[in-house]
């Protein structure tokens, strides 16, 4: 079994570079600086157990990737970017037969929060699975991702979307070898009652990348409360279930982060994103999310339209993180 690894940023860097070191098969792809940065220099990677360069192979696209039976795609884009990926590797041919594709044969694990992206993926390819990606790692130069949970790296929940079907055949083997590479991955059989439950959450992203670190941050947490029980109240009208509070502490029991020398923790996925210029932000796939389902079901959702206006605001004018007073996005949206 092949992973290829495509997107090989803060989680897929540390996804691919574990399962290699792990003595498993992975192609990381990536594109511009970052991947010229592990071609010449191979991946550095740091977590507890320390730093290491890491020389998997490489490639910045399908076309340099001959796939075959038994490989597993793992998209770790960001959401914004899942469609163009998919597009990209869909047609793809399988041991060199035209008539044998990506889409129809190969299992596509995708590593991403928000939850939309399952359905995105699952237009085009037939086996799919969900994985509620609890890794907070960070990537902000290229060449360079670190990764500080322990005792585990990270808890990677998975699971075979649509629920309705039997877990797909890999999947166990996928489970058992993250488990070998350092991660916690159980198999479910509702990944998206996790992954929504981890929306909630990620519902602070967007806060963290406009306002600053929450932590001691009063006006920053009464700002993301508040956000949190508009995501509440929309999941409830929609009739979404949701893994409970208790049962992501159980999945996530005696999980804490260490400080990894030489390794500032910077935060988030979002202000990270604003961080490296990246142009753009998956805001709209986690604070968008809650707005969607709001006016759907006739539930409003000021806190988060505020939220996703403001930090793609911020994303298109190529500015960092940080800048904004929480009172007063929370009036605003009031």
């Amino acid at each position: 079994m092949r992973y290829v690894i495509i997107g090989a940023g803060a989680v897929g860097g540390t996804i691919g570079g574990l399962l290699h070191e792990a003595g498993r098969e992975v192609v990381l792809v990536a594109r511009g600086a970052h991947l010229a940065a592990m071609r010449e220099h191979g991946l550095r990677l740091t977590t507890p157990a320390g730093t290491r360069v890491l020389h998997a192979a490489t490639a910045d696209g399908p076309d340099q990737v001959e796939l075959r039976s038994g490989d597993v795609l793992v998209l770790a884009v960001k959401s914004q970017d899942t469609a163009a990926a998919l597009a990209a590797w869909a047609e793809q041919p399988v041991d060199g037969d035209p008539d044998r594709t990506a889409a129809d044969e190969l299992l596509l694990v995708l590593a991403q929060n928000g939850v939309d992206n399952e359905r995105t993926a699952l237009r085009r390819y037939r086996r799919v699975a969900g994985m509620c990606v609890w890794l907070p790692a960070t990537f902000l130069e290229p060449g360079r991702v670190s990764a500080a949970g322990s005792p585990v790296t990270g808890v990677l929940t998975l699971g075979t979307v649509p629920t309705a079907d039997p877990t797909d055949p890999d999947l166990p083997r996928v489970s058992k070898d993250l488990v070998a590479a350092g991660f916690r991955a159980p198999v479910v059989p509702d990944v998206l009652a996790w992954k929504y439950a981890k929306l909630l959450s990620n519902l602070g992203n967007a806060v963290e990348a406009l306002c600053g670190p929450l932590r001691g941050n009063a006006a920053a947490r009464h700002l993301l409360d508040a956000a949190v029980q508009e995501a509440e109240r929309a999941l409830a009208a929609a009739g979404i279930v949701r893994v409970s509070d208790a049962e992501q502490a159980a999945a996530r029991a005696d999980f804490t982060l260490v400080d990894l020398p030489g390794e500032p923790r910077g935060g988030g996925s979002t202000w990270q994103s604003l961080q490296r210029g990246a142009g753009s932000v998956e805001a709209t796939w986690l604070n968008g999310e809650v707005v969607l389902l709001g006016r759907l079901h006739g539930v409003p959702t000021p806190v988060n339209a505020v939220l996703l206006r403001r930090v793609e605001q911020l994303a298109a004018a190529g500015s960092g993180a940080g800048g904004h007073d929480a009172a007063a996005l929370l009036a605003e949206a009031r």
